[in-house]
């Protein structure tokens, strides 16, 4: 039966066995003051992941798991828990452990102390424990939002934030669209913030992404995005009549 909760958190995972139980304990314990859900969406993963979550979900009343029978990458993994939530407000997380659920209720008070209709909060890796490869490739794709999309947020591919349920789903769909939440949000209107985050260091499995393909498919990516903002309608402004 569904109820009403504060905060849907959506995490997205892909062969992330060995990663599921701590983080989910560290969602509980983090959002222990909240009336919270947890959605893990298991995309397609061909280890032991599904079987951890089915395990959890046993005794774990504010989880819900879905799964993608064959791997729709991360942005169509988030957009299914979106859909899925029962909150107004959404929280993400990356399922590799590197984002701290500590941090969410920080970010939750800041995006409550503002009115803004659409909001996003992203958070901003400081001391970033990633290789120098990884780190190389970010700098590259941030340099590139910055210049082509004027995206000013510094660290718009973290993958902690929280925004408006109904912010998210006017954005307009496609693979990838994780990476530029803040820029499609931006061409909504919606306010954008900063909230500074921890960052660690990925304990167990591997990444699900190469740097080289991560830079070839962003640029790809930011043309496309390019695209839709300059098809974006000029003076959106409407209203109801009523009698």
């Amino acid at each position: 039966m569904k109820q009403s909760t504060d905060i849907s958190v959506v995490v997205p995972v892909k062969n992330e066995a060995g990663n599921v139980e701590g983080l989910i304990q560290e969602i509980d314990y983090s959002l222990r003051n909240f009336n919270y859900e947890i959605i893990y969406i298991n995309d397609g993963s061909k280890d032991n992941t599904e079987k951890e979550l089915k395990l959890i979900l046993k005794n774990n009343k504010r989880l819900r798991v879905i799964s993608h029978e064959e791997s729709q990458g991360q942005s169509a993994a988030l957009r299914s828990g979106v859909i899925a939530s029962q909150s107004p407000i959404i929280a993400t997380l990356d399922g590799d452990g590197q984002n701290d659920p500590s941090d969410l209720p920080g970010m939750i008070k800041l995006f409550r102390n503002n009115t803004n209709q659409f909001l996003l909060v992203g958070g901003v890796r400081v001391n970033r424990k990633d290789g120098k490869h990884r780190l190389w490739a970010s700098s590259i794709a941030k340099y590139s939002r910055l210049l082509l999309l004027k995206d000013n947020h510094p660290d718009s591919g973290c993958g902690i934030k929280v925004f408006h349920k109904d912010l998210f789903l006017r954005l307009p769909y496609f693979d990838h669209m994780h990476r530029f939440l803040s820029a499609l949000a931006h061409r909504e209107g919606a306010k954008i913030l900063e909230f500074n985050v921890k960052h660690r260091e990925r304990q167990i499995g591997v990444s699900n992404y190469t740097n080289l393909g991560r830079l070839i498919v962003g640029i790809s990516d930011i043309l496309g995005v390019i695209w839709l903002r300059k098809r974006m309608p000029k003076n959106k402004v409407s209203e109801e009549i009523y009698k």
